[in-house]
């Protein structure tokens, strides 16, 4: 009798041992999860308390003092079209036109068809002195819809003009009903795609730099002895071309280079 119960005790802490860890591993993931959601939340009330403070402080005039309010905000990668717009207002309000269209030129990313962040952006870069890109008519339309967006449109007609196809061959007799919804489709498709297509290129194949400093100077090499090829001021943007370790080569609204 002793034998056998202590065969069936060990028995029984094998069981123990072996589903006890499971239970813990669960418990943990739990508090894992509620300690995720807690962060989480302080982390919304933080930002939304320093975003408070930080219109309040701009509300005051002090305008300086908010524009670092909002890029402290910025650093700790917070990222909305409120917080960017906000800041591009400030940093206009002290001087800054370069920091105020880099910030506008990020909302518009993410917010593209904001009338009043438009009408901003617009405003500032006709303040800007000297020579600097200007957005094309095409490049004007095509920015009112975020990369997201396009790719969301193309997915929705692709899928669409798909689905329209396979109907067409599960069901031969809806064939001659479904011809015109499918061409229409086919054609949103290809266009959709088109747009998506210069969108993508215009974003990532030609990025612009925008000056923040009160002046600088491009240079027709990249060390510091190579002659001056053109001033630029703050606020205007230029095309990258080129990068070589610290130098971005660049090129300005009259053709310029350097």
């Amino acid at each position: 009798m002793k034998s056998a119960f202590s065969s069936s005790e060990r028995q029984f802490d094998s069981i123990q041992k072996k589903y006890e860890p499971t239970h813990v591993g669960c418990y943990r993931v739990l508090i894992l999860l509620f300690m995720m959601l807690g962060a989480g939340n302080l982390f919304a009330a933080d930002f939304t308390a320093d975003f408070a403070a930080a219109n309040k402080l701009y509300a005051e005039g002090k305008f300086a003092d908010a524009a670092k309010a909002y890029e402290t905000i910025l650093q700790t990668g917070e990222q909305s079209p409120s917080l960017l717009f906000n800041y591009g207002d400030a940093e206009f309000e002290t001087g800054h036109l370069g920091k105020a269209i880099a910030a506008y030129r990020k909302a518009k990313l993410l917010s593209p068809r904001d009338p009043e962040l438009r009408a901003n952006l617009a405003f500032v870069r006709n303040q800007v002195a000297g020579a600097t890109l200007r957005e094309s008519r095409w490049q004007y339309w095509l920015s009112m819809l975020s990369l997201n967006e396009g790719t969301l449109l193309t997915v929705v007609f692709f899928w669409a003009t798909f689905a329209l196809l396979a109907a067409k061959q599960l069901r031969p007799a809806l064939a001659p009903k479904l011809q015109t919804a499918t061409r229409f489709t086919l054609a949103l498709t290809i266009g959709s795609g088109a747009i998506l297509a210069l969108q993508t290129a215009n974003h990532f194949s030609s990025p612009i730099a925008v000056v923040t400093n009160a002046e600088v100077t491009a240079r027709s090499g990249p060390f510091d002895d190579a002659q001056n090829a053109f001033t630029a001021r703050d606020g205007a943007e230029l095309r990258v071309l080129d990068r070589h370790d610290d130098w971005v080569q660049v090129a300005s609204g009259t053709g310029n280079t350097g």
